[in-house]
């Protein structure tokens, strides 16, 4: 196995990862970097090979890791990366505070970041995937973030070094956010606590929030249609072409589509990654043959296909 730099985190060679995905599946890391702090992830990319991969892990909140698992080092920030520090309207949340932390903290300070609330993860992701809800997004809230380089080299990112867009950042390829800088309103703390918990009595009553999934699986249609031409799709909601499509229910093996929000991919229990990965290729398919829509994954699939088996290639036009 390959030697790796020396580190006052912890390095563990062949560790299982689904315990460390909201969908409790998939297999395992050549080697889990869990650092001290940021200045023993900083050294410890500087001095890994460049020809050995990593891969930033958060929660695991929005992951499907394939059942053969992952080769290199995934790297997954913890106690020394979750510090959330309040400067009058400003919150500086390091990259593994919880987003639904974060918005509660702020709310108790009297800053809005009440969007954050009821999305699952933490500041990293959602920093990566310009996370949002109730028609707000970290884009919209982001002064900016630190990150280290997979060389060891420090970055401060504004939101136009991102190019934000939906459900997307330009985040150069193995960079590993530590920090982020966000901006909000005043507001009063009582009125903001009472409207978060207006939204997660929303969110339980309208999403499965008690089964096993990674959130939303496809993101919302926009853009183009099948056919390339400029269609006004902007409105349409990916629960509501999978429903039409009679795919609410749908089953492979221990993987289902929700019967509570059929854009919700969950694990009734046992279900493999190959299981919940092809179910929702299946739905692609089917979506796109109903409505002439190419549904685009929300949830992230990393990692190798186990032995035998072959990565379920997209069967839908993009």
């Amino acid at each position: 196995m390959t030697e790796l730099p020396q580190t006052r985190g912890r390095l563990t060679p062949d560790r299982p990862l689904s315990d460390l995905t909201w969908l409790r599946v998939g297999g395992p890391a050549e080697w889990l970097f869990q650092p001290a702090d940021p200045e023993d992830l900083a050294g410890f990319l500087a001095a890994l090979a460049p020809d050995i991969p990593v891969f930033p892990m958060g929660v695991g909140s929005n992951l499907i890791v394939r059942d053969g698992g992952l080769r290199g080092v995934v790297i997954r920030l913890g106690r020394g990366f979750n510090d959330i520090r309040i400067e009058g309207t400003r919150v500086i949340a390091r990259a593994a505070a919880l987003d639904a932390h974060v918005a509660r903290r702020a709310a108790e300070a009297g800053v809005d970041l009440t969007f954050l609330r009821t999305i699952p993860g933490s500041i990293g992701g959602a920093v990566r995937m310009n996370a949002g809800c109730y028609g707000a997004y970290v884009a919209d809230h982001l002064i900016e973030a630190r990150a280290v380089t997979r060389n060891g080299e420090w970055l401060t990112l504004t939101p136009q070094d991102l190019n934000f867009a939906y459900r997307h950042s330009e985040l150069p390829e193995g960079c590993v956010i530590t920090e982020a800088t966000f901006e909000g309103q005043s507001g009063a703390p009582e009125v903001l606590l009472a409207q978060m918990e207006e939204q997660l009595a929303r969110r339980d009553a309208t999403q499965p929030t008690k089964d096993r999934s990674a959130g939303s699986t496809f993101r919302n249609p926009a853009g183009f249609s099948s056919t390339g031409r400029a269609d006004d799709v902007h409105d349409l909601k990916a629960w509501k072409v999978i429903d039409e499509a009679g795919l609410r229910g749908a089953r492979r093996g221990a993987a289902q589509m929700s019967e509570k929000h059929p854009n919700f991919l969950i694990n009734t229990g046992g279900a493999s990654a190959a299981d919940l990965e092809g179910l929702g290729e299946e739905v692609r398919k089917r979506v796109f043959q109903n409505s002439g829509i190419a549904l685009q994954w929300e949830i992230m699939r990393v990692g190798e296909p186990a032995p035998g088996e072959s990565l379920q290639a997209d069967q839908t036009k993009r």
